[in-house]
């Protein structure tokens, strides 16, 4: 396990209430329910100030959302960078994990396990792993996505709606959200006719 040493001050609950999300802060290093005796880069989930009493919730930089009562001495608190504070001891980052989902046309398991074996040529036999695998047949069909507010007002046109993405595989929308307060619309595909006269 790799940490470093950084200097850093730990906030109090009236601090912390001050913080945005582009803040960094370290918290309490977790791991699947493991408590472990160091730090992790850090930021809030919401702005402090919208935090009502109680406990703050950050997210580490490794996925995990922790729980933290500033105040309670009990508790690791959250820390800020601070040349004038103590040494803490930070986990470092070991890598990303890429969850990927690959279309292939025509794809055969041949081509699979080519691709899979390219990319342990590419990265090392020891790196790429297969966690998961899902061998989906896609229907040659395409549609086009939509996005629009989840709260519609009435008698609005379709005009204004957004428009996401085009020309789209229906299986391609389950790797997709949509934005905070909008919702996916999925109908078939219309070429666009270009009706602009010419001389």
């Amino acid at each position: 396990m790799n940490t470093e040493k950084v200097t850093a001050r730990r906030l109090t609950a009236e601090e912390v209430s001050e913080l945005s999300l582009q803040d960094e802060i370290f918290v309490s290093a977790e791991m699947e329910g493991l408590s472990l005796d160091c730090y992790a880069p850090a930021s809030l989930t919401e702005p402090g100030k919208n935090f009502e009493g109680g406990s703050f919730t950050a997210r580490t930089i490794f996925g995990q959302e922790i729980q933290v009562l500033p105040d309670n001495a009990e508790e690791p608190g959250i820390w800020v960078a601070d040349k004038a504070g103590e040494e803490i001891e930070v986990l470092q980052n070991a890598g990303v994990l890429l969850n990927l989902a690959l279309f292939v046309p025509n794809g055969s398991r041949e081509s699979l396990e080519s691709l899979y074996s390219s990319a342990r040529d590419a990265f090392g036999a020891g790196i790429v792993q297969r966690w998961s695998e899902e061998v989906v047949t896609v229907p040659d069909v395409k549609v086009d996505l939509f996005e629009e507010p989840a709260r519609a007002r009435k008698n609005t046109s379709s005009q204004n709606r957004d428009r996401r993405a085009l020309d789209i595989y229906p299986t391609r929308v389950r790797f997709m959200e949509p934005s905070d307060g909008w919702k996916f619309i999925v109908e078939p595909h219309k070429e666009v006719v270009d009706e602009t006269p010419t001389i």
